[in-house]
């Protein structure tokens, strides 16, 4: 009779912890993963009706358009696996970083050449990835040299040609994820991807923590350079003033999928949203929205610091979060050979 009283004290748990981790699967897929697609569908829609509406690089409807489909985007950017990398998808939407300027450079050819691929929507797919999705839409409709270059028809048509490629990649990635790919995360027993629960909130948790890192090492780490050395041409979206709201975008998504994720364990949420709350604390006092102050020592500090508390909360995430539930970062693409 002990015995099969300790049998029952054992396995009560075990079972609660399998649906502990089901519904936070559920959770995040139902109330994070899905709206945020939904809503990058829904603005990238707006986005290709503002600009077959009016295709000038200065309208203030079109940029208005272009920044709140970069909101979304930005708002699920770390989910990086699943739809978004069928076709390279992810990349079609955001080529950054850029090292080699690859995107001025296809973009220019395009304009001086009037590439006739932009009049048809399976061919432009087939253009260079760098000249494609939000970043290529900055440099025209934000860069001075290349909102000028060659004719003003045929920059029209190319950021008609964009958006509604943007348009198109945002729809896939979202039919996907409603169609099929929410359903493997949920039930991953009937999936060929995932094998458990473990494999699902392994993958979750990696988004979390890589997006942590490609915030923290890239969206800042690019700029701050060296203090010898500091790049602030190098911050990601400065012609169009987004640099710091990236980083601000970025943190309260990541926020929303570790307080979910966390669910299941009281203190690792509470510690992991006073590090996040640090975090946008130290974004809403920079002051600096495209980090040309990383030039400035002062200016640099606050940028480092900023940086650094984002590291605080990779640190806690896999102290506290990943052993609550029961897996560990992995290797992620950051994290180089």
């Amino acid at each position: 009779m002990r015995f099969l009283i300790l049998l029952a004290f054992v396995i009560t748990p075990l079972t609660g912890w399998a649906q502990d981790r089901s519904a936070t699967i559920q959770d995040v897929v139902e109330a994070h993963i899905l709206p945020g697609f939904t809503r990058l569908a829904s603005a990238s829609a707006a986005l290709s009706q503002a600009a077959q509406a009016d295709c000038a690089a200065a309208s203030e409807g079109l940029r208005g358009a272009f920044n709140d489909a970069f909101d979304a985007w930005i708002g699920v950017s770390h989910l990086r696996f699943g739809p978004t990398e069928t076709g390279n998808r992810a990349f079609a939407l955001a080529f950054w970083p850029d090292p080699r300027s690859a995107t001025p450079k296809a973009l220019s050819a395009m304009i001086e050449a009037e590439d006739p691929v932009v009049e048809s929507a399976d061919a432009f797919q087939t253009v260079s990835i760098a000249a494609r999705g939000f970043y290529a839409l900055e440099f025209l409709l934000y860069d001075p040299q290349i909102s000028a270059l060659g004719s003003g028809a045929y920059r029209c048509a190319l950021i008609r040609a964009v958006a509604a490629d943007v348009d198109n990649t945002a729809q896939a990635i979202l039919t996907d994820w409603q169609d099929h790919y929410a359903a493997l995360l949920i039930s991953p027993e009937n999936s060929d991807v995932y094998r458990s629960d473990e494999e699902v909130l392994q993958e979750l948790f990696k988004a979390l923590t890589t997006g942590l890192q490609f915030t923290a090492d890239t969206r800042l780490g690019r700029p701050l350079g060296t203090f010898d050395q500091p790049r602030p041409t190098r911050a990601e979206a400065r012609r169009a003033g987004r640099s710091l709201r990236h980083v601000q975008l970025s943190l309260i998504a990541l926020r929303d999928l570790a307080q979910r994720l966390a669910s299941i364990s009281p203190e690792a949420s509470a510690t992991l949203d006073a590090a996040f709350a640090q975090s946008l604390d130290l974004t809403e006092r920079l002051d600096d929205p495209v980090f040309a102050g990383v030039a400035d020592p002062q200016g640099r500090l606050r940028v480092e610091a900023l940086q650094q508390s984002i590291g605080r909360i990779r640190e806690i995430a896999a102290a506290d979060l990943g052993p609550a539930l029961g897996v560990a970062a992995g290797f992620n693409a950051l994290d180089g050979d």
